[in-house]
């Protein structure tokens, strides 16, 4: 990848192609991934399970994305519109039946060596609760 930037819109232009090989090799071996609202998992295979967890309950486009970097490329950040449907009931979270939302998120990238070390996701859960329970 030519910057900081640009590596983080590869990485989200395979998360909209569901092109999990794609995504994972953006990452380093040791990412820590700060899942919203959640604890911090570590390693290129936690993010895989927990991306086919995502795509087991989840169907998401992202839209309107734009992403920003500082000038030494070791930090960015994005921010975008989730565009989703839930597919299937979610431990701890309502059920499930289809429901679509739309959901301004964000996430803010550490990079080392040329791959996403650090991915720390934002959105607010609450305002996804209120869409799917209707």
């Amino acid at each position: 990848m030519d910057t900081a930037a640009d590596l983080i819109r590869a990485h989200l232009d395979a998360f909209n192609r569901g092109d999990r090989p794609a995504m994972l090799a953006l990452l380093t071996e040791d990412v820590a991934h700060d899942v919203n609202q959640g604890g911090r998992e570590v390693g290129r295979d936690a993010f895989a399970a927990f991306m086919a967890r995502m795509d087991r309950c989840y169907r998401e486009r992202l839209v309107d994305i734009v992403v920003m970097a500082e000038p030494t490329g070791t930090r960015a950040g994005a921010e975008f519109i989730v565009e989703g449907e839930y597919l299937a009931t979610d431990e701890g979270l309502p059920p499930a039946a289809g429901q679509r939302y739309r959901l301004p998120a964000g996430a803010f990238y550490d990079i080392r060596d040329g791959r996403i070390a650090r991915v720390t996701m934002h959105y607010n859960l609450q305002d996804w609760i209120r869409q799917v329970v209707g």
